[in-house]
């Protein structure tokens, strides 16, 4: 049993977590054996996530006065939260692997920024790259010019050291970029 001030400080805790989360979802993951459970956690603290197993009432005395009160209010059964401070799409992925893995992990539901999500809505954020990814891909599209540049460059050096006359660098130039169009 659970004394007064262990509920105080678990209702602080959560209450101060779902102020600071980008993203909050419900899920459930009673049942899982220990292993996967803490595989589940970990993945989702990669993401810069916390996933909360705690009794409903404290989530619903937690949630009171937070744009999270409507969901977490009600709550019937057994339910765990993840909180998302960072990486929304990151959490909501973690969790959906999980569930394609687990019949027993299901997404219910969810909050981003504010706005109640349904589940499909939530599914459609898991779909989403994670930041990491998103980040990866602007990072290749900025290099793919000095790419191009480089390899230019390199092909005119290397005709040079063969003794071949070199090709004019524009025409080079305009075989390895990719087109762009003008508005």
């Amino acid at each position: 049993m659970l004394t007064r001030e262990e509920k105080g400080a678990i209702v602080d805790s959560l209450k101060s977590d779902i102020e600071k989360a980008q993203g909050i979802f419900l899920t459930n993951v009673i049942g899982l054996t220990s292993n996967d459970g803490v595989a589940l956690r970990k993945d989702i603290r990669d993401a810069n996530g916390k996933l909360v197993v705690t009794r409903n009432t404290l989530f619903a005395r937690a949630a009171k006065g937070t744009e999270a009160e409507e969901m977490l209010s009600d709550l019937k059964g057994p339910q765990a939260v993840a909180f998302a401070f960072e990486d929304a799409p990151g959490v909501a992925k973690a969790l959906k692997e999980a569930g394609k893995t687990h019949e027993l992990v299901e997404l219910r539901g969810g909050i981003l920024d504010g706005k109640v999500l349904s589940l499909e809505d939530v599914m459609a954020l898991a779909d989403l790259p994670s930041r990491d990814e998103m980040l990866g891909t602007l990072l290749a599209t900025f290099n793919a010019p000095i790419s191009a540049l480089a390899r230019v460059l390199f092909a005119v050096q290397e005709s040079k050291d063969a003794g071949e006359e070199a090709a004019p660098v524009e025409a080079a130039a305009t075989e390895e970029a990719p087109a762009t169009t003008e508005e």
